[in-house]
């Protein structure tokens, strides 16, 4: 496990999808201290101002392999791991499908991830010391709960983590990170409107994971509605 650090850069993910192109390996961090042209899911904007934590690691696919999509359950559980220790009991960091973490209903950090082969890009974005105000959601950074988080700290706190149930992953399959999502999720029951990727909106209870990750919403009709991919939020 290897963390290089940079001053700046437009976006660790793309600066990582270019590394991998020229072989780099496995569990090598970038980490920029600060980022100015970052993206999110759907192609939004996330920047990252001196002070949050912005970075991105690599993860060669194995034949062996869950589904390369569920390693945005393990980089959130890793995440969830490494907010814990950055808490200290001050919080609690909960997980929202597909990539999202939250406290108090507000977003603290994101998931993106990117594949170019075998190669997939997991870029993490934290609001530690600083918070954009956004249009269509509320926000926050853990200096809103009067935590100093050093940057460095967490990446190697981080980059532990997700060692860490990378190997699980690789060594136990899907069902130990699905677990531990579950655990560090909203509850079930949680009302929830979830917007896909064709403009149409989908309201329902959440009902958890299906085997492969994906969202399950119960309809007021009773029906249990399988969502892979999309925007949600709360109601």
């Amino acid at each position: 496990m290897t963390i290089r650090t940079i001053p700046e850069t437009g976006s660790t993910n793309a600066d990582m999808l270019l590394l991998a192109s020229h072989g780099a390996e496995e569990g090598l961090w970038l980490r920029a201290e600060r980022q100015t042209a970052g993206r999110g899911r759907l192609g939004r904007a996330w920047s990252a101002p001196a002070g949050n934590f912005a970075g991105s690691t690599i993860v060669r696919l194995r034949p062996s392999d869950p589904p390369a999509a569920t390693l945005a359950l393990v980089a959130a559980v890793a995440l969830h791991d490494a907010l814990g220790v950055a808490l200290r009991g001050q919080a609690r960091a909960i997980l929202k499908w597909p990539n999202d973490v939250s406290i108090d209903g507000a977003k603290l950090s994101g998931i993106l991830l990117e594949r170019s082969g075998d190669a997939v890009i997991v870029g993490i974005g934290v609001n530690l010391a600083h918070h954009p105000d956004l249009p269509d959601r509320p926000t926050t950074s853990l200096a809103a709960y009067g935590l100093t988080v050093d940057p460095a700290t967490f990446a190697d706190v981080l980059a532990e983590a997700f060692a860490r149930w990378l190997g699980r992953w690789r060594g136990e399959g899907l069902s130990a990170v699905r677990a531990a999502w579950l655990a560090a999720a909203h509850p079930v029951g949680t009302a929830l409107t979830a917007r896909l990727p064709d403009g149409s909106a989908v309201d329902g209870l959440f009902d958890g994971l299906d085997a492969e990750g994906a969202l399950i919403l119960r309809l007021a009709s009773g029906v249990r509605h399988v969502i892979h991919a999309g925007d949600v939020f709360l109601l």
